[in-house]
């Protein structure tokens, strides 16, 4: 009899019972082949273990205890159950917030909470569907583009920083970026340094012509021929690099730097790249 009434009140709860949003499940999800770990809830008895001992009991150890740590569902699926469920009745308070940000919290993203509401509307009606989109929209206002130091320095600069320079990458401390500005009669580029990045020594080989020219876009960087002292790049600044002169060029410690990179032409050009510019060196410039 007891086991019958206790599966009674399991049943009546995940029907009726209105949840507070101060709950507190602990959830923690683990590697692959494994879902979930055991959730514990303790809000039953925290809040009614006094008042209503027996209805915190059932709500700790056996809706949250026994039905939550079910792992025939994953956790992302349960949370969606729930929050339909809890539509589909009506109830539109801080039980649904709750819930709404517990399935945030299992990875119920914007878009799918959105899909999930829409198609509910038109099985549960449209007033629900309105008043639980009112309350996704507060649980879900952070998900906003997170604003870099990079997209603040995009920002600055007249040119594109371009896509990560994968293709060099071997050649240079720290992230750049590659940005073709030209590729007819002069082929000119935008070359992006996140700060302390730089490229190896290197050299611009020509039987004849050949070199490099830089122009500084934006930021603040340094160029440096092998044998004298550093110059500092800022925005307008150019350099003119010599054919077969060894040298490097990059951003200053605390700032990121672009510049135009315009090749010379020349006979016989090839660029040779060389040992990297060690930190003892970079850092004497930054001091």
């Amino acid at each position: 009899m007891k086991k019958k009434l206790k599966i009674v009140i399991i049943n009546l709860l995940m029907i009726s019972f209105s949840f507070n949003a101060c709950l507190a499940v602990q959830v923690s999800k683990i590697n692959k082949g494994v879902n979930m770990k055991k959730i514990a809830q303790t809000a039953g008895r925290t809040q009614l273990g006094d008042f209503a001992p027996e209805f915190a009991h059932f709500n700790d150890d056996i809706l949250f205890g026994e039905n939550w740590n079910n792992q025939d569902i994953d956790l992302k699926t349960r949370s969606i159950i729930t929050v339909v469920s809890l539509m589909s009745m009506g109830i539109v308070d801080n039980s649904l917030v709750y819930h709404l940000q517990n399935a945030k919290n299992n990875g119920v993203a914007k878009n799918e909470i959105s899909a999930i509401i829409t198609h509910c509307a038109f099985y549960m009606g449209w007033p629900k569907a309105w008043a639980a989109f009112n309350l996704a929209k507060t649980v879900w206002s952070d998900d906003t583009k997170v604003v870099t130091e990079k997209d603040k320095y995009a920002k600055t600069i007249m040119f594109p920083i371009g896509e990560p320079n994968n293709a060099y990458k071997q050649y240079f401390i720290g992230q750049s970026y590659l940005a073709p500005i030209s590729n007819e009669q002069v082929k000119i580029y935008n070359v992006t340094f996140e700060p302390k990045c730089r490229n190896n020594w290197h050299i611009h080989k020509a039987k004849s012509g050949g070199g490099q020219m830089l122009i500084g876009v934006g930021g603040r960087g340094y160029y440096q021929e092998w044998g004298r002292e550093p110059v500092e790049i800022k925005e307008g600044t150019i350099i003119h690099i010599p054919a077969n002169v060894k040298h490097w060029h990059g951003a200053a410690p605390d700032s990121w730097f672009s510049h135009l990179a315009i090749e010379i032409d020349g006979i016989e050009t090839s660029n040779e790249w060389l040992e990297p510019v060690e930190d003892d060196i970079y850092n004497k410039i930054a001091q």
